[in-house]
């Protein structure tokens, strides 16, 4: 994706660790000028924006904060506008997991509302807010590309009872997805979602005992572990424009976890 005025820009939320990371260093390596969000102090992520800047000559800028709070969202979206003029990618990819795994018929409102408002209610309005000057600047210059990317998971069809506000949030960015791909269409902005399955993070790390025996079981067909920078091909590809006529489409990176088998 290319601009013959400004060089291309990408936004990463959740882009300081885990699959937001795998992402951040293949925009980097495809030579992005690059936002990465999160909610630490950029004290904090040093060594990752030194270990971005060491990929790109581009700029890589840290935008901190919760994409959950409406005041945080608005703030970076204009940081982001006035750091590099314009964004063509925009990658939301930015979630939490329930705090404590707790079974559906004792699942708390307030870790539903907590994760919806990350997972789900973030994204959506950032979406919507990046989307129209989005728009506007594909109407201002027919040359500007732009697209966007949803990191779902697989969760938003497969059932897990013991995180149930983790489902219920990717399920309903299958629903955004379409949404915004459907409204998006004839601006001639595309829409795409991930779905990860197992992937070796962070947010995987309490439960790699569990799944090393599921993978070991057979969970998935191919029998290992998915790694961030398998996201972060996926990702490469869509933004290069290798899949031009296929927007709203959800493109799944989980091993073969999910193929119906006998």
């Amino acid at each position: 994706m290319t601009n013959a005025e400004h060089q291309p820009s990408a936004f990463v939320t959740g882009g300081s660790r885990g699959i937001g990371l795998g992402i951040a260093r293949a925009l980097a390596t495809a030579g992005y000028a690059l936002a990465i969000n999160g909610m630490r102090p950029e004290t904090e992520v040093g060594d990752v924006l030194a270990e971005l800047r060491a990929l790109t000559d581009q700029a890589v800028h840290y935008v901190q904060g919760n994409i959950g709070y409406d005041a945080d969202r608005e703030r970076m979206v204009d940081e982001v506008y006035t750091h590099f003029g314009q964004l063509h990618v925009l990658i939301n990819n930015a979630g939490v997991a329930p705090r404590e795994r707790a079974d559906v018929l004792d699942m708390k409102s307030e870790s539903y509302d907590r994760v919806l408002e990350i997972n789900l209610r973030g994204p959506f309005f950032l979406t919507q807010a990046i989307a129209k000057r989005m728009v506007a600047d594909r109407r201002d210059r027919d040359t500007f590309s732009g697209c966007i990317i949803n990191v779902g998971s697989i969760s938003a069809t497969v059932a897990s009872i013991s995180r149930a506000e983790y489902c219920v949030s990717k399920a309903g960015i299958g629903m955004m997805t379409r949404l915004f791909a459907t409204r998006l269409a004839p601006e001639g902005i595309p829409v795409y979602e991930l779905r990860p399955g197992i992937i070796r993070t962070d947010m995987t790390q309490g439960v790699t005992e569990k799944y090393d025996r599921l993978i070991a079981d057979g969970i998935t067909l191919q029998p290992r572990w998915g790694y961030p920078e398998d996201v972060g091909r996926a990702v490469s590809a869509l933004v290069r424009g290798d899949f031009p006529y296929s927007t709203g489409q959800v493109i799944m990176i989980d091993g073969g976890l999910t193929l119906p088998r006998l």
